[in-house]
């Protein structure tokens, strides 16, 4: 494994539709007294990666996820903000199936939101920052968002995504074997 780029990605603390399994993008809620203790204890898995940058999503859950695992934010980057979810924004997926069968983030449409397509590109685009930055970039965002990158990484489609589960408040590590991108960690 070379050390030239490497991407430390953490997903934000519980907030109150994280943990009711309602999609969240555009409402900026704060975290859960669960999601700042959650945030809390990342400091410990943070506090010898030696980390040259970190960039976070602009949403409050995110921010504050970072302050509380005691690492500053060197830069706010509007492409690591969540999926935008359009009309189902504050739905949870078995309520948007009771009108359309089978629905998921992956494979249907967002109304009034971004396709996968789009967040693609959003995270296409961080990577190529990561890339040509070099060193270790901690990432601070959300769930959607961070799996599609994370899919995207390692040359998949978007949809990749649907494999990778990610909970709050983890830590997951991008990196390069052998001139191959790959996943060091996940879900940690």
């Amino acid at each position: 494994m070379t050390d030239e780029t490497e991407v430390w990605l953490v997903r934000h603390g519980e907030t109150e539709w994280s943990r009711d399994g309602r999609h969240t993008s555009t409402t900026d809620l704060p975290l859960t007294e669960r999601g700042e203790e959650q945030a809390r204890t990342l400091r410990d898995r943070l506090s010898g990666a030696a980390l040259d940058r970190v960039v976070s999503s602009p949403l409050q859950r995110a921010r504050r996820t970072a302050e509380l695992a005691g690492v500053e934010v060197d830069e706010v980057d509007d492409d690591l903000h969540e999926w935008r979810y359009g009309d189902y924004e504050g739905i949870s997926t078995p309520r948007i199936r009771e009108s359309v069968p089978g629905w998921t983030v992956w494979k249907h449409p967002v109304f009034g939101g971004e396709s996968g397509a789009e967040v693609a590109a959003r995270c296409d685009r961080v990577i190529g920052r990561c890339r040509a930055h070099g060193g270790r970039t901690l990432l601070v965002a959300h769930g959607h968002l961070l799996r599609v990158l994370a899919a995207r990484w390692v040359v998949e489609a978007y949809d990749f995504g649907r494999h990778l589960h990610l909970d709050t408040a983890t830590v997951s590590v991008l990196g390069d074997d052998r001139d191959a991108p790959v996943i060091v960690r996940w879900n940690g």
